[in-house]
């Protein structure tokens, strides 16, 4: 999966109808520069990507009253949304996508009504915890427990570290959402 289709399709699904500096506007607004592959010249080239890939309609626009050229503006069509809601529920349940991936699903869980946003959730800690279990014959003292410094145990520990740290935060988002009354 990658983090920069699900930011596209998300920021022109938010704006219903969008032109390149718009989604990078909006992508820069939530940082997204900063933790993920959205530069823009990555914005631009997903756009135009996806239009061939009929998950973008293009519409040409007029040149900008200003004097400025006239933008290609962009809408999902319905493979599009699909496209779009399948990478965002992948985003949430998946315990090894890249960090990128999560931040952006959670960017538009608010796009999922609340009741499967927490199924995908507890899906996500179940994974977490699951793979957890299984490595867990792996930390045997002597190796990644030990107190010994060792690649392969470091490797382990963080691992282990990383795994714990993201059921953790899963569990405290479920909890948030279970009790916000204005998540949908």
């Amino acid at each position: 999966m990658s983090a920069i289709r699900l930011l596209v399709l998300g920021a022109v699904r938010r704006r219903g109808r969008a032109h390149g500096y718009q989604v990078r506007g909006d992508l820069e607004s939530w940082g997204a520069h900063e933790w993920s592959t959205a530069k823009p010249g990555s914005i631009y080239h997903a756009l135009r990507h996806m239009a061939k890939q009929g998950l973008l309609r293009a519409h040409e626009s007029a040149p900008s009253a200003a004097g400025g050229p006239p933008r290609t503006e962009y809408e999902l069509t319905a493979e599009g949304d699909a496209e779009f809601l399948s990478l965002l529920r992948a985003a949430l349940v998946r315990h090894d996508q890249k960090i990128d991936e999560l931040t952006a699903g959670v960017g538009f869980l608010d796009c999922l009504p609340r009741e499967e946003a927490i199924a995908l959730l507890k899906e996500r800690v179940a994974a977490l915890d699951g793979w957890r279990a299984e490595v867990a014959p792996h930390l045997t003292p002597g190796g990644a427990e030990s107190g010994s410094w060792e690649p392969v145990a470091e490797i382990m520990r963080l691992w282990a570290h990383f795994t714990a740290g993201g059921a953790e935060w899963t569990r405290g988002l479920i909890e948030r959402l279970e009790r916000d009354p204005r998540v949908p």
